[in-house]
């Protein structure tokens, strides 16, 4: 927890008034027992009425600078925990942009979000309690002490009688509390999962009638969350009334005795009315540090969490200086092989192959041969295992990740749009696009018909997740948004799957002008998308088992033969 306080720094200003105007409310709220216990001995015992006005106006100014130190403190404290909230969640939001797709797949993208927010507003709650009662508690229980013994010290010592009770108590939550709330944060990680894949795969859900399933599983993991929050309230509820308890005992025989003091001659009353306010003072305080032993446990646990998240170092990383590539546009497979994490044999093995401007080398196999792998080894979403990447001539791990990826346009299988406007989203390639290259992109990626039959063309707004245009529709605005890029490399992951054939065959044909002077990858399932392409890689296994033209392929890989069979009729293959 200490490593994220570091970040309060910015904040130290507001931290110090904070702490100076605690003082000051501290110091009023323990002086006004004392004026009061002056004006029950002094005022009224004598019948001074002006002594009486003169400390109750003394009272209501002391009360009145504590209430303005009480309302300026709680001001800083609400800007500071604001700010260093901000300011974990910028930290974590970076760091987590910074990510592979190993850190994604090891931490995973619920409990990120769940580290994101529950862990930082635990954090931030935490920082705020702190600021207000770090100072103000132990001020109040020892400045509480030093008042009471110098009212009456015999009658000070009742008070040693509640700490081995408050003690205890505070141990016992401290210990049995701190593995409940390591739990709840990872019930609440799987919970968040549950709900995401149950909101992103709602129509799944609803086609295959699995609502009460789903509804099932999110009710098992709520009550698993909910039992194990049950157990740490039920513990922490134990709390107030032992404490409340004991200081009620405490108090009655505060009175008790205190009476037998001022019977003897040895306490006045209104020392004993004070005596009584400070023992509550001292009440409060103990409060406020059982409070803190409340919330520190959970704290740490979030802090842990985010501090796992700040101080993961990406499996991937820019080197210190970049090279400049030399061939534009030229890239280059080395007896590339690559493994997922956990896997028991590599993704890809031996890839070699290579691609220049004004080819089209398109990659087919079957599902699980390594097809999509080669793609996110060439925009280094992973590193390889062995052998090397080179794009213009340089490895892309001597290349700085966003200068390699600024030349490429990618287009994923699964076509992915943003909250926005149509042309919002084909600007994502290129923010500074006019109007003028929007459109040109559109067209070639034939989406400009359906955009101009929006009501609103292209500052038609796109719903979360695209959901309200068609999986064709999605996938042309994609290609739309790499195109406008106009990069030295395009990226096609099977990303004419959703096209009729009609659709496809043109936009191929509208892209072999447009890509003229750039290498393009496709990788395909249609044997229809790849056959008129320079290159034809054949993969199976993870290996390559074929590589040349569509004829060439025919007469050489059974692999390929076997693809073609599939899908085409003798009459077509002839």
């Amino acid at each position: 927890m200490r490593k994220l306080f570091r970040y309060l720094k910015p904040f130290t200003a507001a931290i110090i008034a904070v702490f100076v105007l605690t003082f000051l409310q501290a110091i009023s709220q323990l002086y006004l027992p004392n004026l009061m216990s002056q004006i029950v001995d002094i005022g009224i015992v004598n019948g001074d009425t002006a002594y009486i006005l003169a400390t109750g106006l003394r009272m209501l100014l002391v009360a009145a600078i504590g209430a303005a130190c009480t309302i300026s403190a709680g001001y800083l404290t609400a800007r500071t925990g604001a700010g260093y909230g901000r300011t974990l969640r910028e930290l974590v939001f970076e760091r987590v942009e910074e990510f592979s797709l190993y850190e994604f797949d090891k931490i995973g993208t619920a409990s990120l979000i769940t580290r994101t927010t529950n862990d930082i507003t635990q954090m931030q709650q935490v920082v705020m309690m702190l600021l207000r009662m770090t100072l103000r508690a132990p001020m109040m229980f020892v400045g509480g002490i030093i008042m009471a013994v110098s009212k009456d010290a015999r009658l000070s010592l009742l008070l040693i009688g509640a700490l081995p009770t408050i003690a205890f108590t505070l141990w016992l939550i401290s210990v049995k509390g701190m593995p409940m709330f390591r739990a709840m944060q990872t019930k609440l990680d799987k919970l968040n999962l549950i709900l995401r894949e149950n909101l992103t795969g709602i129509r799944v859900i609803r086609a295959f009638n699995r609502n009460q399933y789903e509804h099932d599983r999110f009710n098992d993991a709520n009550y698993d969350l909910t039992s194990t929050a049950v157990r740490v309230n039920r513990l922490m509820a134990i709390m107030n009334p032992i404490i409340n308890l004991t200081f009620n005992f405490m108090t009655l025989a505060i009175i008790w005795y205190g009476g037998i003091r001022i019977d003897g001659g040895n306490l006045q009353v209104g020392d004993l009315m004070a005596f009584v306010q400070y023992a509550m003072q001292i009440l409060s305080s103990l409060m406020m540090i059982t409070m803190i032993f409340v919330m520190l446990p959970r704290a740490a646990v979030s802090a842990a969490r985010i501090n796992e998240v700040l101080d993961t170092v990406p499996a991937v990383v820019d080197p210190l200086v970049g090279e400049e590539p030399t061939q534009r546009g030229y890239l280059e497979f080395r007896n590339v092989t690559f493994s997922y994490p956990g896997a028991e044999q590599p993704a890809v093995q031996n890839i070699s192959f290579q691609a220049g401007p004004g080819e089209t080398t398109a990659i087919i196999g079957g599902t699980g041969s390594g097809k999509s792998t080669l793609l996110n080894l060439i925009m280094r979403f992973y590193d390889v295992d062995s052998g090397s990447i080179l794009v213009g001539g340089v490895d892309v791990r001597e290349m700085k990740q966003a200068d390699l990826r600024a030349k490429i346009g990618f287009v994923p299988q699964q076509a992915v749009l943003f909250t926005g406007t149509v042309a919002d989203n084909i600007r994502y390639g290129k923010e500074d696009a006019t109007d003028a290259e929007v459109e040109a992109a559109a067209d070639i990626a034939q989406a400009a018909e359906f955009i101009t039959g929006m009501p609103a063309g292209f500052d038609s707004l796109i719903a979360q997740g695209g959901t309200n245009v068609s999986g064709g529709q999605k996938q042309r605005l994609s290609i739309a948004r790499a195109l406008v890029r106009r990069p030295e490399i395009y990226l096609f992951d099977d990303s004419f799957s959703a096209l009729d054939f009609r659709t496809d065959a043109r936009l191929r044909a509208a892209l072999k002008n447009e890509t003229r002077d750039a290498t393009v990858i496709i990788v395909a399932q249609r044997v229809s998308t790849v056959m008129d392409a320079d290159r034809i890689i054949v993969l199976q296994d993870g290996r390559i088992v074929g590589m040349g033209r569509h004829r060439e392929l025919l007469a050489t890989c059974s692999v390929y033969r076997d693809i073609v069979a599939s899908q085409l009729s003798e009459e077509e293959l002839a």
